[in-house]
């Protein structure tokens, strides 16, 4: 998966051997990924005490391979959220801090995940990681997530210059600090934010933002489909879109100058709510395609929650029983990447299903799958992604019916988990020739 100089080649065979094991069983606990009995629980629990694996390390190990696959684009997003972590109930779990209340402690996490425009996870480039202090204490602001997590966006498209890449927040991030310091920067990221507050303008009348977008006329209507979401069934939504070019408010001098777009379901369904958004970019759109694409980009915003959802229920990582946070911390950053493979997977098969399976699966992966799947050897030619992605997804429960929409995540973990014990399985019996009898066939 990854290559990272520990210093040690002990310690990098464990590490590759670990976070293998995690990929393999997602949802398992360290002890049941081990596999190896109490001796091998026990390496890994020194591999997570070792200093030397710092996850600052392997995680910038991990973005070695994701710039690659970054400079191959000629736009990326880069989505930033935060999620809290809660271990409450954990009292021999060390460094932890309170949540939104006293009782509830755990950690925040804050990624940044990169994915191409049309929706593929490329990987996971840096991560926030805090806990809070105790009310009264003095305390960092936990605003300033949002403005570094651009900064190093900004130090990101250095690297791969030939690529445009847009860093994508929602309203938490709507902060006048990280719009000053991308134009600091020289805008060396794109930003696009959806708004939350509604900000002064440098003009006569001393206007605000959303009255000025609203004052202008509707360029026109864009339509897509709104897939269903806790009580809301699926449904399509048809916007109109309007278009504003307006100037910051300063204390003096001009202020940053940002486009604003706002998409509005002008005819909701009886019962429904309006579906709107306002958005923020540093660039000048000026026509209809240019903010139906800012919309689409948007609303790729939902795979950082599809990739929360994968490292609560699928990694399982509220439920690692860890006693210091520096364990935690280095668990936290395998089961990052761990993560990242199952959303590539399912965002790959989706968008690229003609492709080679070779490309995600190993030989022993698809042939296996084929094989328990077919009840037949596999092909001399290996088939094409979509084909071994389905069967996956049909080990962890996806029934493949004719409307049923492509395979999601938890279909996917789940099926990589059989996969990972049918390959054990058959690697073992290989092993140790093992040959099964014929049973004969009783006829009644």
């Amino acid at each position: 998966m990854f290559s990272l100089a520990l210093g040690d080649a002990r310690l990098n065979r464990r590490l590759c051997r670990v976070i293998e094991a995690m990929a393999n069983d997602p949802m398992a606990s360290v002890p049941n990924v081990c596999g190896g009995g109490w001796a091998e629980t026990k390496a890994a629990y020194r591999l997570l005490d070792n200093a030397r694996l710092d996850f600052r390390e392997v995680l910038r190990a991990h973005s070695v391979p994701t710039l690659e696959r970054i400079r191959q684009q000629s736009r990326v997003l880069c989505l930033q959220d935060t999620t809290e972590l809660d271990y409450s109930g954990r009292p021999s779990m060390a460094g932890l801090g309170r949540l939104n209340y006293e009782q509830r402690q755990g950690l925040y996490l804050h990624p940044t995940l990169v994915i191409s425009e049309a929706g593929v996870a490329l990987g996971v480039t840096d991560c926030w990681h805090w806990a809070r202090l105790p009310k009264g204490e003095p305390d960092l602001a936990e605003s300033l997530r949002w403005v570094e997590g651009y900064e190093r966006v900004a130090e990101m498209a250095a690297l791969a210059p030939e690529t445009r890449l847009v860093y994508v927040a929602d309203r938490e991030g709507d902060l006048r600090a990280l719009i000053d310091r991308a134009e600091q920067l020289g805008f060396a990221a794109d930003y696009l934010i959806r708004v939350q507050h509604d900000r002064k303008l440098n003009d006569p009348l001393d206007g605000k933002l959303r009255a000025a977008v609203e004052a202008q006329p509707v360029l026109g209507t864009i339509a897509f489909d709104l897939p269903a979401g806790g009580n809301r069934p699926a449904r399509q939504v048809t916007q109109t879109i309007r278009l504003a070019r307006v100037e910051l408010k300063t204390r003096s001098g001009p202020g940053p100058q940002v486009t604003v777009i706002l998409a509005r379901e002008e005819a909701p369904p009886e019962g429904q709510e309006a579906v709107e958004w306002c958005l923020i970019t540093n660039e000048e759109i000026t026509t209809l395609e240019q903010a139906r694409a800012r919309i689409e980009w948007y609303r790729k915003r939902w795979w950082i929650e599809v990739y929360f959802r994968i490292l609560k229920s699928g990694c399982r990582i509220e439920a690692l029983q860890l006693r210091t946070r520096e364990r935690l911390e280095r668990a936290l950053v395998l089961y990052l990447i761990v993560a990242w493979r199952i959303l590539m997977l399912m965002t790959l098969g989706r968008e690229h299903p003609e492709w080679c399976c070779e490309v995600v699966f190993s030989v022993e992966e698809w042939q296996t799958a084929w094989a328990i799947h077919h009840r037949t050897p596999p092909p001399a030619t290996p088939p094409d992604l979509g084909t071994i992605v389905r069967i996956v997804a049909g080990f962890g429960g996806w029934l493949g019916r004719k409307n049923d929409p492509p395979p999601g995540p938890k279909a996917l973990w789940q099926g990589m988990t059989k996969l990972s014990a049918y390959v054990e399985a058959v690697t073992a019996i290989r092993a140790a020739e093992i040959k099964f009898p014929q049973r004969k066939r009783i006829r009644h």
